[in-house]
């Protein structure tokens, strides 16, 4: 342990980095509270997505990180502000009109439109849960009703009364001179209508803990602070319950980088100490736009593990927090065949180069081994060329590519192949566009064909890769890269592709040679 920890504390893995700015607020006394608490917030406005995911996940493995460099227990709550006012209603939920009769009032108030839970809130923080809990993710959910409502966040509910100027000061400075005229920290709860209230606060009683206000109708009502008679608009809530909780560390997407200070001043003014903070770059969708509960667009997290386990996706967050990524189907087989990649490299690596591998950070320290023999890229191109309906039909050539493997012996590539049939049929097969070869690329195929009529060098890929390259660059490919891009658009109806040598060596020799010569015959582009 004592090497591992020495690694640790010089490893530049971005989690180790970050974990080490943490346990700098520890160095000359442990937390008075007896743990470092981690936090990570959820808007529960909208069904949940992989940004949602991705800020447990990353906390995750930076509490992990901090665990190998401190012995000062941890813990980590994923807070849901569930008694927002619903503002918009989102567009791929159904019963439209009932959403929209509920608008303003908290989310845990909203019926779900799903018929399934007691509110749209609790159904969304249900689905959140179902998704953390598959992932095996050891935390403890916090509801914004029950922490309100429940009397937990009273005192510091009553200390924003009583510092009410200080919170607006920091506020007031950040708003426009029209908004803030009419903004107060603290949004009353109508206690008729249930809904969510922005109006003017005429009166904060600082002895009293009460607000006083009008409501649409101008009627004039005097409400506790504490209770859940009253919330706190969002930026005050989230450095309030930093102060109230003892949030030592909280990562949240580069949007609200600018609102920082006000977060941490409202923290320390409601006497909390502000924690350690981690700005993330936003996910993208198709169109390079930002991703967005309420739009829908982007991948969901169960569209995610329809096509790939759930560690891959534990893999693409890993990867480059700090830069925007496009997250779309196309991402799924790179993450996947990039994860067992650094699967096989952590066997042989020391504690060092295992602290900077991502497998590290997404296991715990204990990865699995991978008996991915084939590629996901390659089990795709074999669906492809086999018309593989299931994934049965690509074991047929695994087996003869790999006499030793099998379902029960390959769990991960028996999944991976089932994944492969059903990311082809849905992703791939509707995009193909296959192209008959020009006179150059048809009588290198045909020179290609005759030589593996005749290959006697087994099933041995880089032979056969070496093989390949030599028509290619006998044929006045220049560059050689236009072969390849020709074998693939005219065999499998795609400009990119695997190693075609390894290809060769998983779909067989005899069946390569019969496939170039139905494409050299213009079947394929029938398809």
């Amino acid at each position: 342990m004592s090497s591992l920890r020495d690694a640790a504390i010089n490893s530049k893995a971005w989690p180790f980095e970050e974990a080490r700015r943490v346990l700098k607020r520890y160095e000359k006394k442990d937390p008075e509270k007896g743990y470092v608490l981690f936090e990570t917030g959820y808007g529960p406005s909208g069904l949940p997505h992989i940004g949602t995911f991705g800020e447990v996940q990353r906390t995750t493995m930076i509490r992990r990180a901090f665990e190998i460099i401190s012995d000062i227990p941890t813990r980590l709550f994923c807070f849901s502000d569930d008694l927002d006012g619903m503002r918009k209603v989102p567009e791929n939920v159904p019963q439209q009109d009932l959403l929209k009769a509920n608008i303003q009032k908290p989310l845990t108030s909203v019926p779900d439109p799903f018929g399934e839970y007691e509110s749209f809130g609790h159904h969304n923080n249900a689905m959140l849960r179902r998704f953390l809990d598959t992932f095996g993710f050891d935390y403890e959910f916090y509801s914004a009703t029950e922490f309100y409502k429940s009397g937990a966040f009273d005192d510091t509910l009553r200390l924003a009364a009583e510092r009410y100027e200080k919170i607006m000061e920091i506020m007031l400075a950040s708003l426009r001179e029209e908004r803030q005229q009419t903004y107060s920290c603290f949004l009353p709860i109508h206690p008729e209508t249930g809904r969510v209230l922005y109006v003017p606060i005429k009166h904060v009683d600082k002895v009293n803990h009460t607000v006083t206000f009008d409501d649409e109708e101008r009627r004039e009502w005097t409400l506790p602070v504490t209770g859940g008679n009253v919330k706190l608009q969002w930026k005050p809530d989230f450095g309030a319950r930093w102060a109230a909780l003892g949030v030592d560390f909280e990562m949240y997407g580069k949007d609200h980088s600018t609102n920082t200070p006000i977060y941490d001043g409202i923290c320390e003014v409601l006497g909390g100490e502000k924690p350690e903070h981690f700005t993330y770059e936003l996910f993208l969708d198709e169109q390079g736009q930002k991703i967005s509960k309420s739009k829908g667009n982007g991948l969901t997290i169960d569209e995610w593990l329809s096509y790939a386990a759930t560690e891959s996706l534990g893999y693409f967050m890993y990867q480059k927090p700090k830069t925007a990524k496009r997250l779309w189907w196309d991402v799924i087989p790179k993450a996947v065949d990039e994860y067992h990649q650094q699967l096989r490299a952590f066997l042989d690596q020391d504690d060092a180069q295992r602290l900077a591998n991502p497998v590290w950070h997404i296991h715990g320290g204990k990865p699995p081994a991978s008996d991915m023999v084939v590629s996901f890229a390659m089990l795709l191109n074999l669906a492809s060329v086999a018309g593989a309906k299931d994934k049965d039909g690509l074991w047929g050539f695994i087996r003869k590519y790999a006499p030793d493997a099998s379902p029960q012996t390959n769990p991960q590539l028996d999944q991976a192949a089932e994944f492969a049939v059903r990311y082809f049929n849905d992703h791939v097969a509707p995009t193909r566009v296959f192209r008959a070869p020009s006179d150059k690329e048809r009588a290198a195929m045909e020179d290609l064909v005759v030589r593996l009529k005749v290959w006697d060098g087994g099933l041995d890929a880089e032979a056969l890769q070496s093989m390949v390259f030599a028509v290619g660059k006998e044929h006045g490919f220049e560059p050689l890269r236009d072969w390849f891009t020709a074998l693939y658009e005219v065999l499998l109806g795609a400009s990119q592709g695997p190693r075609f040598g390894g290809f060769i060596a998983l779909y067989g020799i005899d069946e390569t040679v019969a496939l170039i010569e139905r494409a050299v015959h213009g079947d394929l582009t029938e398809v």
